[in-house]
């Protein structure tokens, strides 16, 4: 797919649809392709596939009903070892986001594509500064045996038009020291969830081209294998206990039905799992699951306005489908644990079953919500299942606990995140994260880290 195509196609989704919780005003369609807007869009975006996980978004709502799930006992909140409350405000450390993990906090700003934060005092320990700028809405995603993983731009230099489109680099760096120890070019700036993952011994990228995934070893940056798919066609990708899966169509107006693929991890050998029904896009992962919904029928068709599908298949295979019913414009829908989370703009969160497909109950979120028009939604929610907890977070501060069996508000809190900067925000809405039962708000430069008081 061309660039033309691909921003057209970014029209006209914009224009009609969400993306990532956020409703387009005005002209942001425009805004979004123009010159300085581009890569930061394609950051993103990505491409067709990307587009379709943006019109999944849009559609789906639910209906029914189902009995909350039986009592547990709910702890009190409990704080890590040596952790006190703390703030961050610097500026450049924390913008793009945040990752959580064990005792450190990783970060991507506009100054610092990486940086390791002590998650118990807030303590700055290492930074990976910026190549030229750090206006991208991504950061490190990943950390394992000792290894970060990010993104940062490709090179410094500018074309000889005077444009700076300088490309993305998939880069590792030593979570102990901050030492960067390889880095990969990128075919382009996609920087989301579908550009790099972890597999079993390999980071799996979207790379040498737009069509190919390898598995590069995490340690070198060497590939190991490849695997490309023919062209025309459009692949999603999911990883399942360590092993990658493709969701493959064509990428045309009547997309005919998607093939889920097996990949090996040690070799990239693919096997062909199942067909399904139409065109699917990717919610998110369930444990050894993947959380699909029928987007489009094979000869391109919206679900918009229709009983739609949603549909989860196991690593095994396995696979179980139900029926929900489309009630209008979501603001957040989420896959968390064996839950559906959903938030509507009005205020009102329900949680469903991806077992049963039951509604387990529907009721006021506890924060305030922002206004439909702006471009800056709330955060994905939060749980703590040993606390039968769901946390939610808002741009305007405010923080609420809801029961995971009842959906009734058990806790809510407020923190100052200051004043933002003026205008909107494309991308950047607040988050959310949890160490132990400690919460760690972030919203821009600002990071906030306290425990809810739940159970004393």
């Amino acid at each position: 797919m061309t660039t033309e195509q691909v921003e057209e196609k970014v029209r006209d989704t914009l224009r009609a649809v969400a993306l990532d919780r956020v409703r387009a005003p005005g002209d942001l369609a425009e805004k979004v392709v123009r010159r300085r807007g581009r890569r930061r869009f394609s950051q993103a975006a990505g491409t067709a596939v990307a587009v379709a996980a943006i019109t999944a978004g849009a559609v789906l709502g639910f209906g029914g009903g189902g009995a909350a799930e039986q009592d547990r006992p709910v702890r009190p909140a409990a704080s890590p070892e040596g952790w006190q409350p703390w703030r961050s405000s610097t500026r450049g450390v924390s913008e793009r986001g945040c990752l959580v993990d064990g005792s450190a906090l990783y970060c991507g700003g506009s100054r610092f594509d990486a940086a390791k934060l002590d998650a118990n005092t807030g303590e700055r320990l290492w930074t990976v500064k910026v190549n030229r700028e750090g206006s991208g809405i991504d950061h490190p995603f990943a950390v394992r045996d000792g290894v970060v993983y990010a993104y940062r731009n490709h090179t410094a230099e500018n074309e000889p038009s005077g444009d700076y489109y300088g490309g993305t680099d998939l880069m590792a760096v030593d979570a102990d020291t901050g030492e960067m120890l390889w880095t990969v070019e990128m075919p382009q700036d996609d920087r989301t969830g579908q550009a790099a993952m972890l597999i079993d011994g390999a980071v799996l990228a979207n790379t040498p081209s737009l069509r190919t995934m390898s598995a590069l070893d995490p340690l070198t940056g060497k590939e190991k294998w490849r695997h490309t798919w023919d062209k025309g066609i459009a692949c999603q990708r999911a990883v399942l206990s360590g092993v990658p899966h493709l969701l493959c169509l064509r990428d045309a107006k009547e997309p005919g039905d998607t093939d889920v693929l097996r990949l090996d991890p040690a070799t990239g050998r693919a096997e062909k799992v199942m067909t399904l029904p139409g065109a699917q896009a990717l919610v998110g992962t369930s444990g050894d699951r993947m959380v699909l919904l029928g987007v489009k029928d094979a000869a391109g068709k919206d679900v918009a306005g229709k009983d739609v599908r949603l549909t989860t298949v196991s690593g095994s295979g396995q696979r179980t489908s139900h029926p929900y019913r489309v009630e209008g414009r979501l603001a957040n829908l989420d896959v968390v644990g064996d839950r559906l989370i959903s938030v509507s703009w009005e205020g009102k969160a329900s949680a469903y079953s991806l077992t049963t497909g039951k509604r387990l109950w529907t009721g006021p979120v506890g924060v305030e919500m922002p206004d439909e028009d702006t471009v800056s939604g709330i955060s994905p929610p939060v749980v703590s299942e040993e606390q039968g907890v769901v946390y939610f977070f808002s741009p305007a501060g405010d923080l609420s606990g809801l029961d995971l069996r009842t959906g009734e508000q058990v806790w809510r809190g407020h923190v100052d995140t200051g004043t933002t900067d003026p205008g909107p925000r494309f991308g950047l809405s607040p988050q959310l994260l949890s160490y132990g039962d400690v919460l760690v708000a972030r919203d821009g430069s600002k990071i906030v880290s306290l425990l809810p008081r739940i159970g004393d």
